[in-house]
């Protein structure tokens, strides 16, 4: 069981936010798919909504939405999250990962989606000092 790396971006600051989560938090990200809405409570967040836009596993390897489940594949890309095409029309066969959180994924990727009544801030540096 690997602990997950948490980017939150907020919408509204233009930031981004990185904490590391425990191993029985990450636990709750496993099985949850890109585009989908968690709710802040059980990571220690309360009163906030994440959605999950991404991640990449221990290697760097890329989540990608359209690819189902938590297999590594290599399909033939045009462009999008893990290709770039230097040329118009150009299509490449890179490896990404499917769009479910399993062990193997290190970073999450989630935005800000509902604001909690406290800052963000605050409840980080309170969650940290519990743990």
């Amino acid at each position: 069981m690997t602990r997950i790396r948490l980017v939150i971006g907020d919408p509204q600051t233009g930031k981004t936010i990185q904490l590391e989560l425990s191993e029985q938090r990450s636990r709750i990200l496993h099985g949850k798919v890109i585009g989908e809405i968690v709710e802040g409570e059980p990571l220690g967040f309360g009163g906030y909504q994440f959605k999950i836009t991404g991640g990449s596993d221990g290697t760097g390897t890329p989540m990608r939405p359209d690819v189902h489940g938590a297999v590594r594949k290599r399909p033939l890309l045009s462009g999008g999250i893990g290709y770039k095409p230097k040329n118009p029309g150009e299509r490449r066969r890179r490896r990404v990962r499917g769009s479910e959180i399993t062990d193997e994924i290190v970073q999450v990727n989630a935005q800000i989606i509902t604001q909690g009544s406290k800052p963000l801030l605050e409840l980080i540096e309170k969650s940290t000092a519990s743990s």
